[in-house]
């Protein structure tokens, strides 16, 4: 049956609600699916999310640890950029929906009062405005989904307690128990960010309610009781979304403030009576100034220099070399850590004598940088290790890598690149530890599967088993054959050392002259580039040392040579 029109006109506010949440979905997939899926990434890397019952009961034996779990659940789930970006649209798209519900639910029940026209969707872009402020609030990499998720639960929770004060047709008693039940079930199953459930009651119950916020007050003083290895300021503050302890930002309470303050004066609001230009007209404005406003503020909340070097540190572990020495024509970060990650996609793709010094060198430690405590530096130089056959530095930079995760989580990146070291070197009853743990995993099982099946096997038969994954197989072929103790001022002559023991490392021989240049050792450079010429297998000598040779012979005076740049560059002439 058709829709008269006027039943059209009043189901129209439906349709532009119900577009505006699917473009806000849309807009917020295609962020984080074209723009930064490095980002996602990144969240990935550093946690390794178990599906056993011991895992569950670890996370919610404490505070906040639901919050959490769930958390970890969907972040898993980025290991697929598309996917991990559609998770994320569903989760922004329902939180705005649950803000807009929770704006609905502050309107009087009076019957008399809801007959006067209530063009409630005037007011509904007001909806979207905590979803665009989280959008850039989790520019910081260090943000957890745990805090979206307490959000969430938050919202749903006062949503349904405004249901059930309905219920109760105002019984005081009742409503006040089940406020303090669900209080303290939401602050130990999602953290502090229950002081938003606490906030979104007291401004819809009024100020006679205050007594919440001391009930609040009193379960975090049990819990911080009972939590005696947190540090006080962790039991009351919102910390347990944060990747780095006691450094919470602001805005991490700035945002439940915010959104109480919007559902507030949605609901006060969206009682006015306006005719319908008038309505097209604030609609309007509020849409232009909620897109010109996040264009303007969520790109200052993602550093450009910072996220590129996520992404090449992404690209580098997805083996997208090509897209490295591209992106690195455009724009290079002048930091140890692009350099390693961009010589290392010219090595693999046999560039680096040729180019290296057409781009950025920050000196001996842009082939591999020394060991530094913290989340990415050591990642890149831990990748080439490994492909260069440095089996026990690449394991120690990934140890120490993963002990640098200062919320304590394990890496299911890190956890692999730990398993095939151990594999390669025949370490194999340590390496079944790191294995059980994969398997417990969702996107790193299968691969843990096979080489724990491949471990139960006996003598040749197991060896064969391992040697079929031919990444395992080659970086074998490559290792030491003798032991020695490393040094990281001396890396030409461990580079050196690992091309003698195979002529077909031709990534070491590169490295070993790159590193002769780096540290600006020409007369060593002079004796071993007759191993270029022998072994490299190049046609004719590479562009990049015939560019050094005549720098040598001319004493620098080389107008236009990446090198001699390189040398003012490090002399500062």
């Amino acid at each position: 049956m058709q829709l008269n029109d006027r039943e059209k006109v009043k189901q129209l506010p439906r349709y532009i609600q119900a577009t505006m949440s699917m473009l806000l979905g849309i807009a917020v997939f295609l962020f984080w699916y074209k723009s930064y899926p490095h980002a996602l990434s990144y969240q990935e890397q550093y946690q390794l999310f178990l599906w056993t019952a011991d895992y569950f009961w670890q996370r919610i034996s404490v505070a906040g640890g639901l919050a959490d779990w769930l958390g970890e659940f969907v972040t898993q789930f980025y290991y697929k950029d598309w996917l991990g970006a559609l998770l994320l649209a569903v989760l922004f798209v329902v939180l705005q929906w649950l803000v807009w519900a929770n704006m609905l639910s502050f309107r009087p029940s009076d019957k008399q009062t809801i007959r006067q026209r209530s063009p409630s969707a005037v007011f509904y872009p007001l909806s979207i405005v905590p979803c665009a402020l989280l959008l850039w609030l989790m520019g910081d990499v260090s943000v957890l989904l745990s805090y979206t998720m307490a959000l969430v639960a938050c919202l749903t929770y006062a949503l349904l307690m405004a249901a059930a004060h309905r219920q109760l047709d105002g019984q005081r008693m009742g409503v006040a128990v089940k406020d303090f039940q669900l209080t303290m079930l939401l602050f130990w199953f999602f953290g502090a960010i229950a002081w938003l459930y606490v906030g979104l009651r007291v401004a819809r119950m009024g100020w006679r309610w205050l007594w919440m916020a001391a009930e609040m007050l009193f379960v975090q003083w049990i819990a911080s009781l009972w939590l005696t290895q947190w540090p006080v300021q962790q039991v009351f503050l919102p910390m347990t979304y944060y990747r780095i302890p006691l450094q919470m930002p602001w805005m991490i309470w700035g945002l439940p403030i915010i959104i109480i303050c919007i559902v507030r004066l949605g609901a006060s609001c969206s009682l006015a009576r306006l005719n319908r230009k008038t309505t097209a007209v604030i609609v309007s404005l509020e849409l232009l100034m909620l897109v010109v406003g996040a264009h303007i503020l969520i790109p200052t909340g993602y550093d450009k220099e910072m996220y590129e070097l996520i992404r090449q540190d992404y690209l580098v572990r997805n083996e997208r070399w090509d897209e490295i020495i591209d992106r690195a024509q455009e724009y290079q970060v002048h930091t140890p850590l692009s350099c390693v990650c961009v010589n290392l996609a010219l090595a693999q793709k046999r560039q680096l004598a040729d180019r290296m010094f057409d781009f950025y060198q920050s000196g001996d430690d842009a082939l591999i940088m020394p060991r530094i405590r913290d989340l990415t530096s050591m990642l890149p130089s831990m990748e080439a290790f490994w492909r260069l056959g440095m089996v026990n530095s690449a394991q120690r930079y990934a140890f120490d890598s993963q002990a640098s995760i200062l919320n304590a989580r394990n890496s299911g990146r890190l956890t692999r690149r730990i398993a095939e070291c151990m594999l390669v070197n025949g370490h194999y009853k340590t390496a079944a530890k790191q294995l059980h743990l994969l398997s417990q995993s969702l996107y790193y099982s299968d691969w843990a599967d096979e080489k724990l099946a491949a471990l139960k096997l006996k003598g040749k038969a197991r060896e064969d088993a391992i040697m079929k994954d031919k990444q395992i197989a080659r970086v074998r072929s490559l290792r030491y054959k003798n032991d020695f103790l490393y040094s990281a001022t001396e890396l030409d002559t461990m580079f050196a050392l690992l091309f003698t023991d195979n002529q077909q490392n031709l990534m070491a021989l590169d490295y070993l002259l790159g590193q002769l240049l780096l540290k600006g050792k020409l007369p060593e450079f002079g004796q071993f580039l007759g191993w270029a010429q022998q072994y490299g297998g190049y046609r004719s000598m590479p562009l990049g040392y015939q560019d050094v040779m005549r720098c040598i012979q001319n004493n620098g005076n080389v107008s236009e040579s990446p090198y001699r740049d390189y040398i003012r560059q490090q002399t500062g002439k």
